[in-house]
């Protein structure tokens, strides 16, 4: 996923880890993808989309 995000936006992506299976994708410290909020993982592609 890092590496799509990556791909298609050129910019660099930082891993963190969280606890208790919360999965969140941030960009310029806002979040723009919770878990939680979608109830799923990101599709393939999903993510890398969301930086298009």
């Amino acid at each position: 996923m890092s590496a799509e995000i990556t791909e298609k936006s050129g910019e660099p992506v930082t891993l963190v880890s969280g606890a208790g299976g919360i999965f969140e994708i941030r960009r310029e410290g806002e979040v723009i993808w919770k878990k939680q909020r979608s109830g799923h993982f990101p599709e393939p592609g999903e993510a890398a989309d969301l930086f298009g």
